[in-house]
C-alpha cells in the first residue's frame, strides 16, 4: 500500500523557515517523480517543485531561489526546505508521487486526479 505522510507545517513570521517532510512507504523514494503541490483558500492546487529520478529539479517561479526540494533514499523521505517564506506562501501543503509524468507535466498540472498519490497535507501559515 502506498502512503504519504506530510509533516513540519505550522505558523511563523515573514522572513522565517520550515522545512516539510514527507514520509513515503510502499515504493522506494528513487522509483518515480515526487513533487511538493499547495493549495490556498480558493485556489487551485499548483506544483512547487518537483524532483525525478535522476534528481533534476524543477521550482515554480514563486518559490525559486528560497525553497529546496530534496530526498533521502536511506530514510525513504521527500523534503521541502522553505525559506524567507512570504505571507504568500501561506496554503496547505502536499507531497505527490507520479508514476509516470515528466516533470514538466508533473510541474504544470493543475488537475489532481491526474495525479497517482497524493499525502493528506500540512498546513503552513506565514504571517506578517
Amino acid at each position: 500500500q502506498v502512503r504519504l505522510v506530510e509533516s513540519g507545517g505550522g505558523s511563523v513570521d515573514a522572513g522565517e523557515s520550515l522545512k516539510l517532510s514527507c514520509a513515503l512507504s510502499g515504493y522506494p523514494v528513487s522509483r518515480y517523480s515526487m513533487a511538493w503541490f499547495r493549495q490556498a483558500p480558493g485556489s487551485q492546487r499548483e506544483a512547487v517543485a518537483v524532483i525525478d529520478t535522476e534528481e533534476r529539479i524543477m521550482y515554480s517561479d514563486s518559490v525559486k531561489g528560497r525553497f529546496i526540494i530534496s530526498k533521502d533514499n536511506v530514510k525513504n523521505t521527500l523534503y521541502l526546505q522553505m525559506n524567507s517564506l512570504e505571507p504568500e506562501d501561506t496554503a496547505k501543503y502536499y507531497c505527490a508521487l507520479d508514476r509516470t509524468m515528466s516533470s514538466a507535466t508533473f510541474m504544470s498540472t493543475v488537475t489532481p486526479s491526474l495525479v497517482d498519490y497524493w499525502g493528506r497535507g500540512t498546513q503552513v501559515t506565514v504571517s506578517t
